[in-house]
């Protein structure tokens, strides 16, 4: 059986090598090793995938929560969609979809929000990662949505710092949450690009933009004219909370 800080093991003495665990894996951390399956804890991001689909027919996986401690427990929170963060109350690595926009008005017109994802299954990230580009953003006056699991891994807000004992920890991916005035991203998106290319992770971004009262989004335009490529499969949100929402 294997010992140590860690949350997702295997019993090494049940481990028939049957290898069904191996392709449920999304980040490759499981391999065989004379015979018996083994888990990478380098790479493991506590997701949690390989014990949930239920595959070994010996039960030989499984989670010990005691030992799942601080820091590397940040990496269950990221990754395990079924986890709950202790502070939001949300489940997953972000905040509430922003489809709830008619109702909680986080976006308003003449503003744009912005979700900075690192990592993906098969790469995922270090927060350290997270941190070249939060701390480009913070020099700019950028303030976090504070209800973003990330935000509480912050030394300091106001610096985009993360702490730095869990700087190291691997997570299946992150996300950055933001809202600024339109005007702003002739200054802002190079900014992303740059901190981005000095990265170690995959890394993509979504907008969320209002659509004006004639039914356009001058935005597209804006970005286009800057050279970014707009996809046309965006989310349109149909407007029926619009009673509760606040222009």
């Amino acid at each position: 059986m294997l010992d140590g800080g860690f949350s997702m093991k295997i019993y090494e003495d049940k481990c028939i090598g049957c290898e069904n665990c191996i392709p449920y894996c999304a980040m490759n951390a499981i391999s065989m090793v004379d015979g018996v399956a083994k888990i990478d804890q380098e790479e493991c991001v506590e997701c949690g995938v390989c014990l949930r689909v239920e595959r070994c027919p010996v039960d030989a996986i499984y989670e010990n929560e005691e030992s799942n401690q601080w820091p590397r427990s940040v990496r269950k929170v990221f990754s395990d969609a079924t986890a709950k963060h202790e502070n939001t109350g949300v489940r997953g690595r972000g905040t509430e979809e922003v489809k709830t926009n008619d109702v909680t008005a986080r976006f308003k017109r003449g503003f744009i929000g912005l979700a900075l994802e690192f990592g993906r299954p098969g790469v995922g990230t270090k927060l350290k990662d997270v941190e070249v580009i939060t701390e480009a953003l913070a020099k700019e006056g950028v303030e976090f949505e504070p209800k973003n699991p990330l935000t509480f891994l912050f030394s300091d807000a106001h610096t985009g710092k993360i702490r730095e004992d869990v700087r190291e920890e691997k997570v299946l991916s992150a996300i950055v949450e933001f809202v600024i005035p339109e005007e702003k991203i002739e200054k802002i998106f190079p900014l992303i690009q740059e901190a981005a290319d000095k990265t170690q992770t995959v890394f993509s971004w979504g907008l969320v933009a209002r659509f004006d009262d004639e039914g356009n989004l001058p935005i597209v335009d804006k970005l286009e004219k800057m050279g970014y490529k707009v996809p046309r499969n965006m989310k349109i949100n149909v407007g029926l909370g619009r009673p509760l929402r606040e222009e």
